[in-house]
């Protein structure tokens, strides 16, 4: 099951069109990763200022399907998924009520800071993913039941 995040658009979101500027966009998404670690037991300040790891993006792709504007509540669904030992990627659907406005993915590789070099994923990282991956198997094995 996704995680989801309630967001209101504000006005700093939006450009002179009075539209979510579409890099705001990703930062908004940003905002729901964040929230998901913080609810699963992550420390953000220890996560995001640990000298021994981190998770720059290496990719970043978004597709709009209507706009959004400042007033508008939104519900970010995110799914994260491993993509290898020293990587995971993050989908995330963005709607307005029941209506997708916009799909996002971003990509993340786990480095030692110092060195730059790729490492593993740390422990804390693959439960949080391995979280989502157990629930994602428990809903199909629900939805196949069901169809039975």
């Amino acid at each position: 099951m996704p995680f989801t995040y309630n967001r209101t658009i504000r006005f700093s979101d939006t450009d002179a069109a009075g539209v979510v500027y579409f890099a705001n966009t990703l930062s908004i998404c940003h905002e729901a990763y964040e929230e998901s670690l913080k609810v699963s037991g992550i420390n953000l300040k220890d996560f995001f200022t640990n000298p021994a790891v981190g998770f720059p993006i290496v990719h970043a792709n978004v597709d709009f399907f209507r706009p959004l504007f400042s007033g508008d509540q939104v519900i970010v669904n995110l799914t994260p998924q491993k993509i290898g030992a020293e990587r995971f990627e993050i989908n995330y659907e963005i709607f307005l009520t029941d209506v997708l406005v916009a799909k996002a993915v971003t990509r993340h590789v786990c480095i030692d800071p110092g060195s730059r070099n790729k490492q593993e994923l740390p422990a804390e990282i693959v439960e949080w993913l391995e979280s989502f991956r157990k629930e994602m198997e428990g809903m199909e094995r629900r939805k196949a039941r069901e169809v039975i």
